[in-house]
């Protein structure tokens, strides 16, 4: 039996603002901070304190629900899900429900089989949780609970069910990635916990219209996990169903040593979590021109931008996709094009994502820290384009540049590494050889055309490797032609 696999994610990010989502704690990194610093009667859940809406927060939040061409209504309406776990400290998750944020919204995302639009079914605010520490000591186990994180301000973005495939998943969570990142609402830091990614995942027989049992898997962080775990389950699943089994509808993790999920808990029905409307807050209420004022200040997007970059560039889709991956090389590739004077965008874009990106990898730097500046960057590119370095003297130029930070015009002079471009001396180089290897030219007139390339390696081996190599072809293939005739 052939099955196809249905897939909707469920994202949280949590947004970049300077303080929680309804109190004035500090958002701080977690990872790092000492636990249960950032810490008020809101956020700890106290009986008798009152939540107040952070307006940055949904300021992000209308920002993300535009750039995914949703419908943002003016009236939402804030929630209480209630559920019971160590790191909630009230007891219940404050969320929307029934009148989210905003609905109806799309993602283009590229695929190996092209271009897949994904439907967003809704965007909603809601706090995120906080997080617990188990420990093992002394042969007890036992768990610690810091609420840095209760109350951060956390966005949820849902699909529909449009995903079929593990590689479809992987590309439609890298370009919200890219463009939260865009948007600068997340850093996407995803080994921080800042983006988590929750697949829902069924299978059916191929052709059928109707749904399978769905599971989902929890707090994905890597998009790695991600594609592993959604493969894994789809497989899972299709066995399970092909002896005759029955999926259960649960709630799993995924155990990244074993490479396989584990149930978490039976998932719990939306009536499970007793939604009702949020007693302590009011209706959210966004006018209309806010709404326009933030839709105009919307930068541009990866998608668009990639398209500019194939037009104004003439770069491959495949070259714009790999800038506009991230808005910092993105910016960093275009200052470096205006730097490099008439040099082909197409041979900064090759430096840019070729050399430069495998030293930053080497290094575990991102491109914000590069050493190398875009000018830097675009003057070196520029050099190779006069001719007057080459292509392996450039990458020891800028193997230098990104170690010490000089400049290449600097290296280039202080280590003598110009290319030779005076006429008179190829000329002389050419000559020298054509008259040490008689042989070979003999044999070149006599029709062996492939002796060319050998005779230019022996121009260049004079030359020392400093010889302008167009020049020295076109010298080359001039004194070959008078011997000729």
């Amino acid at each position: 039996m052939d099955f196809e696999a249905v897939i909707g994610l469920e994202v949280h990010a949590e947004l970049d603002t300077r303080s929680k989502m309804f109190c004035a704690c500090p958002v701080i990194d977690v990872t790092t901070a000492a636990p249960n610093i950032a810490v008020c009667p809101v956020c700890a859940g106290m009986p008798g304190v009152l939540p107040v809406v952070n307006e940055r927060a949904v300021e992000y939040a209308i920002r993300v629900a535009l750039a995914l061409e949703c419908q943002v209504y003016s009236t939402s309406i804030f929630a209480r899900k209630n559920y019971f776990y160590p790191d909630l400290p009230k007891g219940y998750q404050i969320s929307q429900y029934e009148q989210p944020l905003a609905r109806h919204g799309r993602l283009v995302i590229q695929t190996s089989q092209g271009e897949k639009t994904v439907r967003i079914r809704r965007v909603h605010l809601e706090e995120d949780t906080g997080k617990l520490t188990h420990v093992e000591k002394d042969a007890q186990s036992y768990s610690l609970v810091d609420l840095n994180r209760a109350g951060v301000p956390l966005l949820e973005i849902v699909t529909e069910p449009d995903m079929h495939s593990a590689e479809e998943v992987r590309a439609y969570a890298q370009a919200l990635r890219s463009v939260l990142r865009y948007l600068k609402v997340n850093s996407g830091d995803m080994q921080k916990g800042v983006m988590r990614i929750e697949p829902n995942i069924s299978v059916r027989l191929l052709g059928s219209q109707s749904l399978g049992t769905r599971v989902e898997i929890k707090n994905l962080n890597s998009f790695r996990a991600l594609e592993r775990a959604t493969a894994y389950e789809i497989q899972r699943q299709s066995e399970l169903v092909s002896r005759g089994g029955q999926v259960r509808q649960e709630t799993v993790g995924w155990d990244e040593a074993r490479q396989q999920t584990f149930t978490q808990r039976v998932k719990e029905g939306e009536e499970d979590y007793r939604y009702f409307p949020e007693p302590d807050l009011p209706p959210l209420v966004v006018e209309e021109a806010w709404v326009e004022h933030i839709r105009a200040e919307l930068p541009e997007l990866p998608a668009a931008r990639q398209r500019r970059f194939e037009s104004q560039y003439a770069l491959s889709a495949y070259d714009a996709s790999v800038l506009v991956a991230e808005w910092e090389a993105a910016e960093y590739f275009e200052q470096a094009a205006a730097a490099a004077g008439g040099a082909p965008a197409k041979t900064v874009a090759n430096w840019v994502s070729g050399e430069l990106f495998g030293l930053l990898n080497q290094a575990g730097k991102d491109i914000s820290a590069s050493p190398v500046s875009p000018q830097g960057m675009g003057r070196l590119v520029r050099s190779v384009a006069s001719g007057e370095i080459n292509n392996n003297t450039a990458k020891t130029v800028l193997a230098e540049m990104f170690a010490g930070g000089q400049e290449a015009d600097a290296i280039i002079a202080e280590r003598g590494l110009r290319q030779v471009s005076d006429t008179a001396q190829i000329a002389g180089w050419v000559a020298q050889a054509l008259a040490e290897n008689p042989d070979q030219v003999r044999a070149y007139l006599n029709g062996k055309d492939s002796l060319a390339r050998w005779l230019f390696g022996q121009v260049m081996r004079l030359a020392r490797g400093q010889g302008n190599p167009q020049i020295i072809q076109a010298e080359l293939e001039r004194q070959l032609s008078a011997l000729k005739n």
